[in-house]
C-alpha cells in the first residue's frame, strides 16, 4: 500500500466516502439506504459559542437552564422571547450576573403579547437596567468573531430564530440548531406543543428551512421522571438558607410556579442544553416532518427530514443535573 495522507479528511469527505462506497457495490445497498437516510452529519459543535434563547420567567425550567449553561464558558449570548415588557431580559441578566458571567450579553428579543407565561414579577431589583433589544445585530456579531458553526439552543418560541434566519439568510449556513418543541403525540391531540403553538408560522419556517436543525419533543421531555418539586432533593438544596444568591433565585422562582402555576418543573431546558452540548443523554432518529398551519406536527414523506430526540436516560441526566445545580 503507498503513501496515504489523511490529514485532510473531514467528517463530511468520510461520509461521501462511505456513502460513494455502499452506492457502489450493490451487497451493501441497505447501508447506502441507511447513510442516505440519516444524511451528511451535522458539523462538529463543541468548543463553538452558545446561542440560548429563552423565555425566562414563566416555568422555571428556563431559569435551571440558563444556569447549566452559564457553567459552559461557550455561552455567548442569550436572547429572550415572548418577552413581557422587557422583563424576561432583565431577569436573565441579574441571574447571570449573580453567576458570575457579566460577559454575556442580554438582548430582549420578541413579544408576543402574552402575558399568561410570567410568574417572576418582582424577583429582579428595579436596579437592573432594560437590555438592548436588536436580536438581528446581536446574532450576526457573535457569528462574525466566530470561525465556524455557532451553536443555538432554542428554549422559547421559534419567533426570534425565523427572524434571524429571514433577515440573514447566510446566517442559516453556520447555525447548528437545536430546540425545544414539537411533538409527534401530543399529550392534547387538539392542540400543538406549547413552543410551536405560539408561533405557528415561525414553527413552520424553520423547521422547512433550516439545514442544520434538532428538535427535542415534548414526547421526550414531558416526563415526571425529570421534573422538580417541592419534595425532591434538588429543590432543598437550593432553598437552603446559607446558600448562594443565585440558588435562593432559582427556588424563589420555583416556589413562585408551584403556587400560581403547577407543583412541579418539568426540566424541558436543560434536557434541551444536553443535546446542544453533545452529551449522550437522549436517543435520535430523522424521520420526515411535516407541520401544519397550527403547528401540530406529524411524520409524513411529504415533510422536512428533521433529526428528533425518541428516548433519554432519564437517571444519567439527573445525575448530570444535580452536578450542574450544586451549590
Amino acid at each position: 500500500m503507498g503513501d496515504y495522507d489523511d490529514t485532510d479528511e473531514t467528517i463530511e469527505s468520510a461520509y461521501a466516502a462511505m456513502l460513494g462506497f455502499a452506492t457502489r457495490y450493490p451487497e451493501y445497498s441497505s447501508l447506502a439506504a441507511k447513510l442516505r437516510a440519516a444524511g451528511p452529519p451535522s458539523p462538529r459543535v463543541l468548543g463553538t459559542p452558545i446561542i440560548l434563547d429563552t423565555d425566562i420567567g414563566g416555568d422555571p425550567d428556563d431559569a435551571v437552564a440558563l444556569t447549566c449553561a452559564a457553567r459552559q464558558p461557550e455561552l455567548a449570548l442569550v436572547i429572550t422571547a415572548d418577552e413581557y415588557n422587557g422583563q424576561r431580559a432583565r431577569l436573565a441578566r441579574y441571574l447571570l450576573d449573580l453567576l458570575g458571567r457579566p460577559d454575556v450579553a442580554v438582548v430582549a428579543g420578541a413579544d408576543l403579547g402574552n402575558t399568561r407565561d410570567w410568574v417572576a414579577e418582582g424577583l429582579t431589583p428595579t436596579s437592573v437596567a432594560a437590555q438592548p433589544d436588536d436580536v438581528v445585530a446581536a446574532v450576526r456579531a457573535v457569528c462574525t468573531d466566530a470561525d465556524g458553526p455557532v451553536r443555538w439552543v432554542g428554549c422559547a418560541p421559534l419567533t426570534n430564530l425565523a427572524a434571524v434566519l429571514r433577515t440573514d439568510p447566510d446566517l442559516a449556513r453556520q447555525l447548528v440548531i437545536t430546540q425545544m418543541g414539537g411533538a409527534i403525540n401530543y399529550r392534547d391531540p387538539a392542540r400543538a406543543e406549547h413552543n410551536f403553538r405560539l408561533d405557528p408560522d415561525a414553527a413552520r419556517f424553520v423547521v422547512a428551512t433550516a439545514p442544520e436543525l434538532t428538535l427535542v419533543l415534548s414526547d421526550v421531555t414531558f416526563t415526571d421522571e425529570i421534573a422538580i418539586s417541592a419534595s425532591t432533593d434538588l429543590f432543598t438544596a437550593l432553598a437552603a438558607p446559607d446558600g448562594p444568591e443565585w440558588a435562593g433565585l432559582l427556588a424563589a422562582h420555583l416556589e413562585r410556579w408551584f403556587s400560581l402555576r403547577y407543583p412541579a418543573s418539568k426540566q424541558h431546558d436543560p434536557l434541551t442544553l444536553t443535546v446542544a452540548l453533545e452529551l449522550p443523554f437522549v436517543e435520535l432518529s430523522r424521520p420526515s416532518i411535516l407541520v401544519a398551519a397550527d403547528a401540530r406536527m406529524s411524520v409524513d414523506p411529504a415533510g422536512h427530514p428533521t433529526w428528533v430526540t425518541s428516548d433519554a436516560d432519564y437517571p444519567a441526566f439527573r445525575r448530570w443535573l444535580a452536578t450542574q445545580l450544586a451549590t
